[in-house]
Parts: structure tokens; C-alpha cells; sequence
């Protein structure tokens, strides 16, 4: 697996900067080079989520890079919290309602609009230059040049005293020259005279310049580009409703439980004061406070909010439990294991929050280029003026192309190509229980070719479940269950766990057991409604002199071949039953593999039970059987090496698992899927974290990551596409300014609209 940002250590430490002022991927370009130049520091800047994500040594001090930022002209502030967990922005908690800056820019662009719509249809419609019509034009986009444009002449600002140059910088250059011009032609040529007027045209025709005026262009390229940027702001605000609704899920306040005086007394606080080992009390219809396991009650929990599973799940006593999930039916009372950051769904945000302020392998060339692309566009637009200047066409022409160049040309479109379907895609990941730990992941998923599923809790459930029951002639499953689960209730192992709860589940309470005694290693023995009873191996039965013989005999031998587990019952001196005990394989296992299949994966089933046993469970699922699919008998400290070779092979492997014994193979390969039913040591490990116990989702993971990956680069495409194919045409004469200016705010709103369509997968 790669990684683009160092691995922290006791002399490096993580910081995250919320960064203000950028108004282009130039800027955040910019941001992440002064960064970077401190000693030690390695950094990634996001424009899409305004964020810096900055490794630095401890010697470095927060106020250092703060001081870096600034010193390129921009803001930054360290993340504040809100209510307790966290804030998407780091200058203002967000509870939903649109924000001051969306709030102002939306004003602006009103303003603009108003103004400019009357000077561009004066400018388009000859018939309607009436006389002095030009003189109304400027009143018109006067205020929009100057008030409207005011945030992107100050950026412009901000950054020539820094030494760059920014898209701001071409805005204002461009809208500038074209508001200076026309002033020059209305007060010093022949624009101002009454009865004036001009044709509109979509390119660029020769003329002598002195009766030409272009307000038209620079209020137009003024009102465009803010109704992009403000169509941009929005939509990159809705990429990230997933993130902050996942941040908005906990609980507030929660009843504590204390005891006094051998009675529990109620209190309510504030979860933020909940200790690990408290009790408290979840009410029908609650949220669930923090990670617990519960004590007291049975009920059933809707998880959807963080799993994307819908169908409600069964707890009680010692079964645990997760925050911010909702109890759908019972009293409960609920003792904290895991409260504040180390909670599942505070990893999940984290998860979620560190992809999306990561950047994928794809993304740092359109960085690298939007770095170097004003000052290239601002030479060409001086090439362009130059040529046309010496080829004769006439100064008003040759100043139309420049401008058209200066206005055309757009970075935003490759900064925001990335993050914003990385915003969109780890956010509808999470709210279906996917949590994509970074960018980097989803190249992996694309050259994945083998995916190997650890069996227990994975494919299986890993427990073990009555499977069949073969009987003796003359002999009812009622007798035998009942006899064989009252033993085996009064044993703690995890066979004889499995017969007593499929007997309790079928026949409600059972008898009790007199003289009973338990054989280590063979099984259990005692007095059940006055019947000596023998449970366990066959050759506990053969030791009393009771064997398996005939049809018994034949079953037993042929369950055993199969891997299961076969436990021999006799009551009153004779063999009567044999019960079958294996691992339940989930019932969602097999069409996952048809899934994968569907991805063009190869599944491959590792284990370390007998062939037998895995053969058995592959052939069940869709696996096919043979060394190459199916590997038996593999110790846990081997899986690594499992991983290794196949990879030396040349396979491209995704390994799924859930145990501790997982952790090493799960970092080795190429992408790691963890179950989330499993360990923290197995999640840590993991590229994905599968929240839900459901093998499908690692499908889903899969198709979601390459889903993403193809939106990052179908946005990447066009944004090279537009600047390749605009720029030849403006500096040709081809394009007029203010339709440049329309299709430059376009081409942003068109990245982030395809990045939007993820939040339907």
C-alpha cells in the first residue's frame, strides 16, 4: 500500500489548519509550497475543504505555521470545536443554516445580476441603443466592475504584494482592461457621441477601436464568475452534508445511573461528562450515548444511521452496543466501554474527515499544473496582444483577444476536480458504512485482481449453530434435543454453547441436571428426568460401552468428512442421536461473491481449519475448490506470507478480514478490507472498514471506490479539455470575452455538479 503523508511518531505530530482566502487551486497550491519549505514539514492543502492536513516536528510550534500561512497572503486558524465533536469549519461551528460567507456572496451576485443583465442586453441588441445608451452602461457596470468585483481586485492585491498571481489576478485584469478601455473610448474617442452603436459579436472582428466599448464583458465576466463561484460554494457545501451529519448524529445528554442507598437514581448530563464504566439508561426512541455493552434489558437497535443496514438488530444482556444508533424498542441500561474520540463513530468521522482532506496520486499533477498556469496565461495573453498588435488587425481587436485569454483560462476547474467527488464519494461511504481511510485507496481498487476472504467472521459468522440432527429409529429431535441441550447448557464450551441454544430456542426452558460431570476433552455425562444421559464424542460412547452403529455410525463418519463437528448422544444405555454443530455461514455470503466476481475479482478462501472444512464452506458460497482458491490449514502467523506469495505471483490481492491474526496480512496487501464487526487492531490496520458486519459491503467498497475514482477522472478530463481547446480560441480572436468569461464559471459548476452525482450510488 502507498501513503502520501508520513506516518506519525513521538517526534512528529498532526496538525490541521482551516485556511482562508483561497479563491482558486492556485492559492491552495500556493499555501502548501510555503508549508512545505519549513523544516520537517510535510503538508497537503485542499481547496475543496478549505483544510491544511500538516505533519510537522513537535519543535515546530502551531503559531510557525500559522505564521507560514499568513505569510502567503492567507488565513489560518486551528479547528474549533462544536458540540464536543468536532467542526467541519475551523472558523464557525455549522449547524446547518448557510453560512455568512455563502450569505454574502449570494448578495453580491444579486447585485451584479441586476445591474449587468440591462448592459449585456444593450450591448447584444442593437435595436435597443437607444440614444446615450453607452453612458447608461457605465453608470450600469460601474458599481459592478468595482463593488461586485471588490473580493477578487483585494485578492488580487493581497497577492502582488506576496509576489504571485492567482486566477483573481486574471479577473482583475481582464475586467480592468476592459472597463479602462471603454472609458478611454467613450471619453477620448468616438464611443461617447449620442447615437452611437455597435453590433454584438461571438468573435472578434478588425476595427480601429476608438468606437468600440466592452462593458458588457466586464460586467458580464464579473457576474459570471461570481454566480460560479457561488454555485461552486453551495455545491461543495452539499458534498460535504454527509461529513457533518455524521458529526450531528450523537446524543446531546444522557441518564446516568447511580446507585445510593441500594436504589439507582437517575441524573441527566451532558455525554461530553460520560466516563468509561458509567450506566445509563436508553429509553425507546433514544439515541444510544457512547459505545457500551449492556446490562440490563433486551430491545432492538436501528444502526442504519451508521451502518446503511435497515433492518433493526436483536440485543441483549452482554451484547454491545454503538453510539448514535437508536434504540427502537425496550427499556436498556447500557455500561460505556468507549466515550469521546475513541468511539466508533468519532473513528468513523475521523476516517471520513482525513480522506477527504487527503489528495489522490491523480490530483497532484493538476496541481502541479495549476501552480505554474497564471503566469503562463498571463504570458500568452501578452503574446496574444503582441501578435495581433503587429499583424495589423487594429489595437481594439488585438486588446478583445488578450482579454479573451485572460478571461477564459481557469484553474479552479482542475484544483476542484479531486476534492470535491472525494468529498461526495467518502461521504455517501460513510452513511452506507463504508469508511475509505484515504485518496491513495481508490487507485488501489482499480488493479485489484484477487480477493481473499479469511473465513471465520468473515464468511462465516464465527459461531457455532446446530446444523442437523440424525436419530435413531423410534427416537423424536424433542427427546434428543432436550436430553442433550440440559447437559450441554451446564457446559462453557463453545459446541456444547451451540446445542444448548438450539435446544432453548426450540423448546423454551430446560430440565435440570442431577450427578452431572464433564469427561475434559470428550463431553458431559449426568441424570436428566431420571434418564442417564452421555453427550459428546463418539468415543465417550464407546468408552461406556454404548456405540454409534448403523445408519448413526455412517452419519457421523460422513458429517466428519464434510469438517463438521459431530456430537453423539445416549440416553438408558444405547447411542440415540447424533447432532451436527459447524460454523453458520452468512446467509448474505454467497451473492457477495457473485459480486466480486461481477468486479472481475478472483475470490480466494483462507483458513486455518482443515481442508475438509473449507472445501465445504467455498462450495457453499460460489468459491471454486482447489489449492489455488481454497487454502487450508494456514496459522495465523502464515496469512502474511499467504498475502506475499500470492503476490509474488503477481496478483494484486484485497485481503478481508476481522481478527487480531488479520492485522499483518490486511496491512501487506494491497487494499485492506476490515469487517467492523472485528478488532480495533484489524480496522487500524485496514485501507477500508466495512462498519456493517456484511460481506456485501466490501462489494459495495469496491464499486464505490472505482465509481469515485472515474468521476475524479472524468472531472480531470474536461478541466484539461476546456483550457486546451478555449485558450487556442481566444488568443485566435474566436471567442468573445464575456462568453469566455460564461464558459470559464461553467466549467467549475460542471466539475463539481459530476462530483454531485455520487450522492445517489
Amino acid at each position: 500500500m502507498t501513503a502520501t503523508m508520513p506516518q506519525a511518531s513521538a517526534d512528529i505530530r498532526e496538525v490541521e489548519l482551516a485556511i482562508g482566502g483561497m479563491t482558486c487551486a492556485s492559492c491552495a497550491h500556493r499555501v502548501e509550497r510555503k508549508l512545505n519549505k519549513l523544516e520537517g514539514v510535510t503538508a497537503t492543502v485542499n481547496y475543496a475543504t478549505e483544510k491544511a492536513k500538516v505533519h510537522s516536528p513537535i519543535a515546530i510550534a502551531t503559531d510557525d505555521l500559522v505564521a507560514a500561512v499568513e505569510s502567503a497572503g492567507y488565513t489560518a486558524t486551528l479547528p474549533t470545536p462544536a458540540d464536543g465533536r468536532g467542526s467541519e469549519r475551523g472558523d464557525e461551528p455549522d449547524d446547518g443554516a448557510e453560512p455568512h460567507a455563502l450569505r454574502a456572496l449570494r448578495q453580491r451576485l444579486i447585485g451584479a445580476a441586476v445591474l449587468s443583465i440591462p448592459v449585456i442586453a444593450m450591448a447584444m441588441a442593437p435595436a435597443w441603443q437607444f440614444t446615450y445608451w453607452q453612458w447608461i452602461s457605465l453608470a450600469l457596470a460601474g458599481p459592478v466592475v468595482v463593488w461586485a468585483g471588490w473580493p477578487f481586485h483585494k485578492a488580487t492585491w493581497t497577492n502582488l504584494r506576496h509576489g504571485a498571481a492567482t486566477m483573481d489576478t486574471l479577473i482583475t485584469l481582464g475586467t480592468t482592461a476592459a472597463l479602462a478601455w471603454s472609458l478611454y473610448a467613450l471619453l477620448f474617442g468616438t464611443a461617447g457621441v449620442p447615437g452611437m452603436t455597435h453590433p454584438f459579436e461571438l468573435t472578434i472582428s478588425p476595427t480601429d477601436g476608438a468606437g468600440n466599448i466592452y462593458l458588457e464583458v466586464a460586467a458580464g465576466v464579473i457576474t459570471f464568475v461570481l454566480a460560479g463561484r457561488y454555485f461552486e460554494a453551495r455545491s461543495k457545501r452539499r458534498a460535504g452534508a454527509a461529513l457533518r451529519a455524521l458529526l450531528e448524529l450523537g446524543a446531546n445528554d444522557v441518564t446516568v445511573l447511580h446507585e445510593h442507598n441500594g436504589r439507582d437514581v437517575e441524573e441527566r448530563i451532558h455525554t461530553d461528562t460520560l466516563a468509561i464504566d458509567d450506566r445509563f439508561l436508553v429509553r425507546p426512541g433514544e439515541k444510544i450515548a457512547t459505545d457500551g455493552v449492556v446490562v440490563e434489558g433486551s430491545s432492538a437497535v436501528d444502526a442504519s444511521m451508521l451502518t446503511g443496514e435497515s433492518v433493526p438488530v436483536e440485543v441483549g444482556t452482554g451484547d454491545t452496543v454503538v453510539g448514535a444508533t437508536v434504540n427502537a424498542g425496550g427499556r436498556l441500561v447500557v455500561r460505556a466501554t468507549r466515550v469521546g474520540s475513541d468511539t466508533q463513530l468519532a473513528q468513523m468521522a475521523r476516517l471520513v474527515t482525513d480522506a477527504q482532506n487527503g489528495k489522490a496520486q491523480v490530483q497532484r499533477l493538476a496541481d502541479r499544473i495549476s501552480g505554474v498556469f497564471v503566469p503562463i496565461v498571463i504570458a500568452l495573453s501578452a503574446v496574444s496582444l503582441g501578435f495581433w498588435l503587429g499583424s495589423g488587425i487594429g489595437a481594439a481587436a488585438a486588446f478583445t483577444a488578450a482579454v479573451a485569454v485572460l478571461i477564459i483560462a481557469c484553474p479552479c476547474a482542475l484544483g476542484l476536480a479531486t476534492p470535491t467527488a472525494l468529498l461526495v464519494g467518502t461521504g455517501r461511504g460513510a452513511q452506507l458504512g463504508i469508511l475509505i481511510k484515504g485518496p491513495e485507496v481508490l487507485e488501489s481498487t482499480r488493479r485489484v485482481d484477487t480477493v481473499v476472504l479469511d473465513k471465520t467472521g468473515t464468511v462465516t459468522t464465527g459461531q457455532m449453530s446446530l446444523a442437523a440432527v440424525h436419530l435413531a429409529e423410534g427416537v423424536d429431535d424433542d427427546t434428543a434435543l432436550r436430553f442433550a441441550g440440559a447437559l450441554e447448557n451446564a457446559s462453557e464450551h463453545p459446541v456444547a454453547a451451540a446445542v444448548a441454544r438450539a435446544a432453548q430456542d426450540r423448546l423454551g426452558s430446560l430440565p435440570g441436571v442431577e450427578e452431572f460431570h464433564n469427561h475434559e476433552g470428550l463431553g458431559v455425562q449426568g441424570i436428566v428426568d431420571g434418564h442417564a444421559v452421555l453427550v459428546g464424542r463418539p468415543s465417550l460412547l464407546e468408552q461406556w460401552s454404548q456405540p454409534l452403529t448403523g445408519d448413526l455410525l455412517d452419519a457421523a463418519e460422513r458429517e466428519s468428512r464434510q469438517g463438521r463437528t459431530t456430537v453423539a448422544v445416549a440416553w438408558d444405555g444405547q447411542a440415540r442421536a447424533v447432532l451436527v454443530v459447524s460454523d453458520t455461514i452468512k446467509t448474505t455470503s454467497a451473492e457477495a461473491i457473485a459480486q466480486f466476481r461481477k468486479l472481475g475479482l478472483t475470490p480466494v478462501l483462507l483458513t486455518g481449519d482443515n481442508r475438509a472444512v473449507a472445501e465445504s464452506v467455498a462450495a457453499e458460497v460460489g468459491i471454486d475448490p482447489g489449492p489455488e482458491t481454497v487454502i487450508a490449514e494456514v496459522m495465523p502467523a502464515d496469512k502474511l506470507a499467504t498475502i506475499e506469495e500470492l503476490q509474488r505471483r503477481g496478483r494484486v490481492v484485497a485481503m478481508i478480514g476481522d481478527g487480531v491474526n488479520d492485522a499483518a496480512a490486511l496491512a501487506q496487501a494491497d487494499l485492506g478490507l476490515a469487517m467492523g464487526t472485528g478488532t480495533d487492531v484489524a480496522m487500524e490496520a485496514a485501507d477500508i472498514t466495512l462498519v456493517r458486519g456484511d460481506l456485501r459491503a466490501a462489494a459495495d467498497a469496491i464499486r464505490l471506490s472505482r465509481r469515485t475514482l472515474t468521476t475524479i477522472k472524468v472531472n480531470l478530463f474536461w478541466a484539461f479539455a476546456y483550457n486546451v481547446a478555449a485558450l487556442p480560441l481566444a488568443a485566435l480572436g474566436l471567442l468573445n470575452p464575456m462568453i469566455a468569461g460564461a464558459a470559464m464559471a461553467f466549467s467549475s459548476v460542471f466539475v463539481v455538479g459530476n462530483s454531485l452525482r455520487l450522492r445517489r450510488f
